[in-house]
């Protein structure tokens, strides 16, 4: 891995099973997440958790991966979890192999939605300069596109990519409403302690 893992995260002013569910539904999940346009859930794992496929279309192409995902829904402290790991052989793929996680930790009322990932560049490094930052935007972007719909109920679809040049509408998801410096750098090192055991890919 790099070693300069994504870090996102954002208040949701909604319930937790809310939010739980918009995340952990696959049909739900690839609905918000520009990240993916298809996650198809293909066979359970044999202590517990899911292996998927993964697709995201682009003009002309189509990028594939496969990966495997456990979630917890109940843990001491009140928050909830979920680890994934993931892998592309597609040489389209700037992303290779990686592993991440979302956190749900409940703030009162609210649910703040931590993530934190790395992976392999695929592509090498020098281009990783801008693959980097640009998979860090597209996450925050689609975690406030998740926000705006756990809150209002407004669907994802109302808020296409191309909406971000929509600037008059200050309604519209905007990355720069998440929180991308973690207190500390030990972004995966807090990482769930299920991520350590799930199988790869």
């Amino acid at each position: 891995m790099s070693g300069r893992a994504i870090y996102v995260s954002i208040r949701i002013v909604a319930p937790m099973e809310r939010v739980w569910r918009l995340t952990q539904d696959p049909a739900l999940h690839e609905r918000w997440d520009v990240r993916f346009s298809r996650i198809i859930p293909t066979e359970p794992l044999a202590g517990g958790g899911t292996r998927f496929a993964y697709e995201r279309r682009l003009p002309g192409c189509t990028i594939t991966g496969n990966g495997t995902t456990i979630g917890e829904r109940a843990r001491p402290d009140g928050t909830r979890t979920s680890v994934l790991r993931f892998d592309s052989d597609s040489r389209l793929s700037p992303l290779g192999t990686g592993r991440g996680y979302w956190r749900y930790r409940p703030d009162g009322d609210d649910v703040v939605f931590t993530t934190g990932y790395d992976y392999s560049p695929q592509w090498g490094r020098a281009l990783d300069l801008i693959v980097r930052p640009l998979m860090g935007w597209a996450t925050a972007w689609s975690f406030d596109r998740l926000r705006i719909w756990a809150e209002t109920g407004i669907p994802p679809e109302r808020w296409p990519l191309w909406s971000v040049l929509r600037f008059w509408r200050s309604q519209r998801p905007r990355a720069a409403r998440c929180e991308r410096r973690p207190a500390n750098r030990r972004v995966m090192e807090d990482a769930p302690t299920t991520l350590h055991s799930l199988v790869h890919p």
